[in-house]
């Protein structure tokens, strides 16, 4: 028998003789979490392609043709949108903008703050004061909801722009991710340096601390803004004139109106299609942040 014939009878190196021969057993298990995600990531995009689509569809062809096809009404329904009560959708928008925008940032100071606080000091109450702060995190907005109207009420704040941005300032998730962002980003023995060359606290914590913490708190201000933006019940509860409505709770005044007027189903669906965009236009406007946060770890301090 030639040594060519042995070759090719004998078994592949690192394989049992007799067993068949397929894909590494790794590849194999990675092909789970790979169909998983990719099931989660059409359960998610599904309610978004409807939303685009049947945007596009006029009031006759939304509840008559197939789900997924694309109609020709897009532009006449923005045209509605933009005629219905003198464009008050564009004032449910902005008033969505003051929230969020002023809100995010409000609540971003104080997490900086108070996440800076809670990492670089030591005093006594420090860990009770941070455990009462994740208690917040436990605690469902709708429990809050009730008790917040009442101090609105009582500092007669009801029915105003204060009353829905007041409640938003501090927010426990916020303080909780500056705090872990500080602890991490900020070295000690730079705050210890800062001080041994005479700068206060303030300008330590504005000079050198929250350049370092930038990253998390672009996170943290997404987050909030997010939140804020999507708010519904806090508004809901807080306000009754729709002139301050924010965008949430204005499309569902127009979903209430619509079960009487089924041509204004059409402006709910373009109008939550547009409250979309400013979202995403965020995200891509402060994504560099998190792209300048992983090439400033890849190089050695």
């Amino acid at each position: 028998m030639s040594s060519l014939a042995v070759r090719k009878a004998s078994p592949a190196a690192g394989t049992t003789p007799g067993t068949a021969q397929g894909p590494p057993l790794r590849r194999r298990i990675a092909f789970v979490p790979t169909v998983t995600l990719l099931i989660g990531a059409i359960y998610c995009l599904l309610p978004v392609a409807w939303v685009v689509i049947a945007a596009t569809k006029s009031g006759s062809e939304l509840f008559s043709t197939f789900t997924f096809l694309p109609g020709t009404g897009f532009a006449d329904n923005v045209t509605d949108l933009n005629a219905y009560r003198d464009g008050i959708y564009w004032k449910w928008m902005a008033n969505s903008a003051l929230y969020a925008g002023l809100g995010a940032v409000l609540s971003t100071v104080v997490s900086a703050f108070s996440g800076y606080a809670l990492a670089i000091y030591r005093f006594r109450g420090r860990e009770t004061i941070f455990n009462i702060l994740m208690a917040g995190v436990l605690m469902p907005p709708v429990i809050l909801a009730i008790p917040q109207y009442l101090l609105m009420a009582k500092a007669d704040l009801t029915d105003s722009y204060a009353s829905v941005l007041l409640p938003l300032v501090l927010s426990p998730y916020g303080v909780y991710l500056a705090r872990i962002y500080a602890a991490a980003a900020v070295p000690g023995d730079v705050v210890e340096a800062g001080r041994m060359d005479g700068a206060s606290e303030l300008r330590i914590f504005t000079r050198i601390a929250l350049p370092m913490m930038v990253p998390g708190l672009v996170t943290v201000f997404l987050f909030q803004f997010v939140a804020v933006w999507n708010n519904f019940l806090l508004p809901y509860i807080m306000l009754s004139d729709d002139e301050r409505f924010p965008i949430t709770l204005g499309l569902f005044t127009l979903l209430e109106q619509g079960s009487n007027t089924p041509a204004l189903y059409t402006l709910v669906i373009t109008g939550a299609l547009l409250a979309v965009i400013p979202l995403i236009a965020l995200f891509l406007v402060i994504q560099r942040f998190w792209s300048l946060d992983l090439l400033s770890g890849a190089v050695k301090s």
